[in-house]
C-alpha cells in the first residue's frame, strides 16, 4: 500500500470543507424557508380575504323612478306652476278644519269662508293658494297644500285645472278662504266622486 502524499491530503481537506460548507448552506436555506413560512402565516393573505369578503349591497333602489304625484286639482300631467313668493293673512294663518259635506251635491256650490279684500280673480290670471281636499260625503282627507308647507300656483280659467276650480275661483277675491263644493262631473269623475275642496286665494297675478 502507497503511503498518501501532501497532495491526496489536502484533496481530502478540501473535499470535506467543501461538504461542510454544502450544508451549511442547505442548512441557512432551510432556516430562511421557516422564518418566511412563519411570517406567512402570521398575516392573513389580503388577496384571499377580498376574493372571500362579500360585497356590502347597494342601498335599495326602486325598479323605476316613481312618476311625480299629480296635484288633485290639476287637470292634465303638465308642471304646474312655480309658486310665488306670497304673505299668508293672519286671517289665514291657521288652516281649516274641512269636514264632509250633506246631502246630495248636483252642481257647483262655492261658500265663501273667510272674506279678503284684495282684487278679484280674473280668468287667464295664475293665482297662488293653499287648498285641502276631502271626499265630500266622507270627510275623509285626500290632499292638502298645508301639510306640504308649499302654495300651489296654476293659471286659473284655462283648462289647466278641473272645471270645478275654472268655474269656482274667478271673481272671488284675493284673501278669501273659499269652500268648493265640486260634483263628479265637475272634477275627476264617478270614481272619485264628489269632492270638496277649502282654498285660501293668496295672489293673483
Amino acid at each position: 500500500m502507497s503511503t498518501p502524499t501532501t497532495a491526496d491530503a489536502k484533496r481530502r481537506g478540501q473535499a470535506f470543507a467543501g461538504g461542510i460548507a454544502g450544508v451549511a448552506v442547505i442548512v441557512a436555506l432551510v432556516v430562511v424557508f421557516l422564518v418566511i413560512k412563519a411570517g406567512d402565516d402570521g398575516k392573513p393573505d389580503t388577496g384571499a380575504v377580498a376574493q372571500a369578503a362579500p360585497t356590502q349591497p347597494a342601498s335599495p333602489q326602486p325598479a323605476s323612478p316613481p312618476a311625480e304625484q299629480a296635484d288633485p286639482a290639476q287637470a292634465d300631467p303638465a308642471q304646474p306652476a312655480q309658486p310665488a313668493q306670497v304673505d299668508i293673512p293672519p286671517a289665514l294663518a291657521q288652516p281649516p278644519v274641512v269636514k264632509a259635506g250633506t246631502g246630495t251635491l248636483s252642481a257647483l256650490k262655492v261658500t265663501t269662508l273667510i272674506p279678503g279684500d284684495g282684487p278679484a280673480v280674473k280668468s287667464g290670471q295664475t293665482i297662488t293658494v293653499n287648498y285641502a281636499l276631502v271626499d265630500y260625503k266622507t270627510g275623509q282627507p285626500l290632499e292638502s297644500s298645508f301639510d306640504s308647507g308649499q302654495p300651489f300656483s296654476t293659471p286659473i280659467g284655462v283648462g289647466k285645472v278641473i272645471p270645478g276650480w275654472d268655474q269656482g275661483v274667478p271673481g272671488q277675491k284675493v284673501g278669501s278662504r273659499i269652500q268648493l263644493d265640486v260634483p263628479a262631473d265637475l272634477a275627476y269623475g264617478p270614481s272619485q266622486g264628489d269632492l270638496r275642496f277649502v282654498v285660501d286665494i293668496l295672489a293673483a297675478q
